[in-house]
């Protein structure tokens, strides 16, 4: 059988950096305990990534990229379904960079990378969903009221998708976290952010939306 290739260090830095910043937080995580989480001098991780800083940027980097991709394929939601879909992935994706979302406050305050590109990530998001209640709503003629009711409703899903892993925190801050209890966030987040679009939807698609929130039973706090 052959042999996987070992990762690379600086790929391995980003795994481990990852876990960790997720796990307890951004900055409860120095660089001295990712470099002896693995198990590697100090002077090793600098040479690969010379400030806590150039980690966070790199891991947002990541995440952007990512996210920015599976935005895009908003343009591929055609029924509800779809748009089941794309909303569970957008949350797992959140989840797997969980700590931009538990510590927003505090990075946007003290990173200017995070904070330039941040509000943007927000408006994309929001554009991305209006345009998918809108495909959803493609039958029927929007009038300046409901022009009004599909941005509140497209915000109200940014804020959902923003915050509601700060609200689990909060509930549970010894676990919310953790990855053993990752199914059940996401869950409960998913099931609230399509409830909001289910008001919106004619009798069928609305109908079949929230048979598919039914199927989810989230685990309630």
């Amino acid at each position: 059988m052959t042999k996987k290739a070992p990762r690379r260090t600086a790929e391995r830095i980003l795994v481990t950096t990852l876990e960790l910043f997720n796990r307890f937080g951004e900055p409860n995580v120095s660089t001295t305990l990712i470099s002896s989480d693995l198990n590697i001098s100090p002077g090793n991780l600098y040479y690969h990534y010379p400030s806590k800083d150039e980690l966070v940027n790199t891991l947002f980097d990541q995440y952007e990229g990512s996210l920015y991709e599976l935005l895009g394929a908003s343009e591929d939601v055609h029924d509800v379904e779809d748009a089941w879909f794309f909303l569970h992935t957008l949350f797992e994706l959140i989840w797997q960079y969980r700590f931009l979302y538990r510590d927003l406050n505090h990075l946007l305050s003290r990173n200017r990378r995070l904070e330039t590109h941040f509000p943007a990530i927000l408006m994309r998001k929001r554009g991305a969903l209006r345009q998918l209640l809108d495909t959803l709503r493609a039958d029927q003629p929007a009038s300046a009221d409901d022009e009004r009711a599909r941005d509140a409703v497209a915000a109200c899903m940014v804020v959902l998708l923003t915050y509601w892993l700060s609200y689990e925190y909060v509930l549970q801050p010894r676990r919310a976290l953790e990855p053993d209890n990752a199914e059940d966030a996401l869950l409960r987040g998913a099931y609230h952010v399509l409830g909001l679009l289910a008001p919106h939807l004619e009798h069928e698609p609305r109908s079949h939306l929230l048979a598919l929130i039914e199927a989810y039973q989230p685990v309630a706090l």
